[in-house]
């Protein structure tokens, strides 16, 4: 049987998989990941794939090297297809990004309302709110030093109400799924900015708000998520995605948590 982590085998017997049987023929990496995300959502990550596939060559997720994280990422991009998610827009890439994680900086508050400025200048009346969100809007958190704006609208499928005066705000789009856009700068500017675009009323603008003002108002919760951000920049320095997917057990716990604060704290967003 391949050595796993002990939390990854738990996860994969509660979704059914025959462990024994990733050491055979009949089941590989890739048939037990989808296992895995079928029974888990999104908790079932990049990171666990690049796990069941190094196990199976008998190393460690952090020795595959680049072109075996670049041949499991695509992959995985076949399995957001699957459920309902698509593609990365062709002709969006950018590289040689930094990847880093900064302490707080009180600049990061000025740059969004640069780029808050400059996005309702463009939408008018298109965007309902345009929101800071993400690790740089919660004063005292270390992030990555990119400002996410989160763009509300009514209709999100009506691309035509708002996406021509985005682009015309210097953005193009990555990015297309179900109730949700990503924009980001052209390869050619600097990457300081990542703008999300969402229904009004939707749970992903209710997400990330809700878990925007949690961390805002529970500094442990904070503290615990720059230690966690902390430790992965650490283990994926090289692997954006792969440090990007890693968190997501941190976000989704603690949303279950500010819900539950939510509903006794009267908040709204």
């Amino acid at each position: 049987m391949p050595d796993l982590d002990d939390l990854l085998r738990a996860r994969l017997r509660a979704a059914g998989v025959d462990l024994p049987a990733l050491s055979g023929p009949d089941l590989g990496p890739w048939q037990a990941w989808l296992l895995l995300r079928e029974h888990l959502g999104r908790r079932a990550t990049l990171v666990d794939l690049y796990e069941l596939a190094a196990a199976s060559r008998g190393i460690r997720p952090g020795e595959l090297n680049a072109a075996d994280r670049e041949h499991l990422k695509a992959i995985s991009r076949r399995a957001r297809r699957r459920f309902g998610q698509a593609e990365v827009l062709p002709g969006s890439d950018r590289s040689g990004d930094p990847h880093e994680v900064s302490g707080y900086d009180p600049a990061w508050q000025e740059r969004f309302v640069i780029w808050r400025d400059r996005l309702t200048a463009a939408l008018g009346p298109a965007a309902t709110r345009i929101d800071h969100v993400g690790s740089t809007a919660v004063p005292g958190l270390a992030a990555k030093p990119v400002i996410d704006i989160q763009g509300s609208v009514p209709d999100v499928a009506d691309e035509r109400s708002y996406l021509p005066l985005l682009e015309s705000a210097g953005l193009i789009l990555r990015l297309r799924e179900t109730g949700h856009l990503f924009l980001w700068p052209p390869p050619a500017y600097p990457r300081d900015v990542h703008v999300h675009v969402c229904a009004s009323g939707s749970s992903w603008e209710h997400n990330h708000l809700l878990f925007r003002d949690y961390l805002r108002g529970h500094p442990a919760a904070a503290a615990r998520y720059a230690a966690v951000k902390q430790d992965l920049i650490a283990r994926w320095h090289d692997d954006r995605k792969a440090y990007g997917e890693a968190k997501t057990a941190f976000v989704l716990d603690t949303l279950e948590a500010a819900d539950r604060w939510a509903g006794t704290a009267g908040w709204h967003r």
